[in-house]
């Protein structure tokens, strides 16, 4: 019956994992934290103790997933053991504790035997709660469990370089949150804030993958982004934005990474049906790129004609 209910509970963590990939998300691949709560390993604010193991993936959910302003974690007990409570309503969070233990059972025959007691794994479940949701913790509990506004972003961080050309452009751009994505019928740019990623050149590329899409409105470059989230024409789109990000951190000095690993999938499908999709998607991304780099006012020969490649 233990065993039963270990199998489990193993299942509703693998579930909790498989659906972040199968939604795109890779929990613990991500270049930037939540924009409330800042990088850091989820610890005990009674404690001071890390969480660890899966432990970090569930947590780290979790505070993504509500935007809690810290990665300060108590139990029901613990908060009213430093004075405070659980607000009414708080839903917590579900975390394990692995350990081992020898069942009386197992003594015996190890004693029956003369042969040593072999322990058995266990694993247990109990509920955290974030700090935000708590009241009356001391103020060393964890810190903005009482609210407050955020900080205001460190746009010292962004190259004055990617400035200038974003101030250029004119392109409406939100720093803020904790999603990164455009918006075509807003035709707005948004875009976490550098100092809640990990690496700020991570900013850079986040930001120029974005505006490779604004680049496709139709004010613009006219490209079909009217794909819905998962088909081929949605694909498409994030295959032309990737390479135009790429080809822009290029030409700006900026080491490009792949930063939709989590897209290749659909990117097979559509290169396997269409053996011309991957020309018209390069073509697609030199014509982003060149668009924005027409704003790069402070590099030389930024506007560089293009070479036309494959055709519509």
């Amino acid at each position: 019956m233990a065993s039963a209910s270990r199998e489990g509970l193993y299942t509703q963590i693998t579930s909790r994992i498989v659906a972040e990939l199968e939604a795109g998300t890779v929990p613990w691949v991500q270049p930037w934290a939540s924009a409330a709560a800042p990088p850091g390993l989820p610890r005990n604010a009674a404690t001071g103790r890390p969480y660890s193991g899966i432990n970090i993936l569930l947590l780290w959910a979790a505070a993504m997933d509500h935007g809690f302003p810290a990665q300060r974690w108590l139990t029901f007990r613990q908060a009213m053991q430093l004075g405070g409570n659980v607000r009414k309503g708080a839903h917590g969070t579900m975390v394990v504790f692995a350990d081992r233990f020898v069942p009386e059972r197992e003594r015996e025959r190890a004693r029956a035997s003369g042969g040593e007691p072999v322990p058995v794994p266990f694993l247990k479940r109990f509920t955290l709660f974030n700090v935000a949701q708590c009241e009356g913790l001391p103020p060393d509990a964890g810190a903005l469990s009482e609210g407050g506004a955020p900080p205001a972003p460190r746009l010292d961080l962004i190259l004055p370089r990617i400035g200038a050309l974003i101030a250029a452009s004119g392109a409406r751009l939100r720093i803020g949150g904790d999603c990164a994505f455009y918006a075509p019928i807003d035709d707005l740019v948004m875009v976490p804030p550098p100092e809640a990623f990990f690496d700020s050149v991570n900013w850079h590329r986040t930001a120029l993958h974005e505006l490779a899409h604004w680049t496709g409105h139709k004010s613009r470059l006219d490209r079909d982004q009217r794909g819905p989230f998962g088909s081929a024409g949605y694909a498409r789109e994030e295959l032309v934005a990737e390479m135009a990000g790429a080809f822009l951190c290029a030409a700006l000095g900026i080491e490009p990474t792949v930063r939709h690993a989590d897209y290749l999938a659909s990117w097979l499908a559509v290169l396997r049906q269409d053996s011309r999709a991957i020309v018209r998607a390069a073509s697609a991304a030199s014509r982003a790129a060149a668009f924005l780099l027409a704003f790069d006012v402070q590099g030389a020969g930024a506007g560089a004609e293009e070479e036309e490649a494959g055709g519509p």
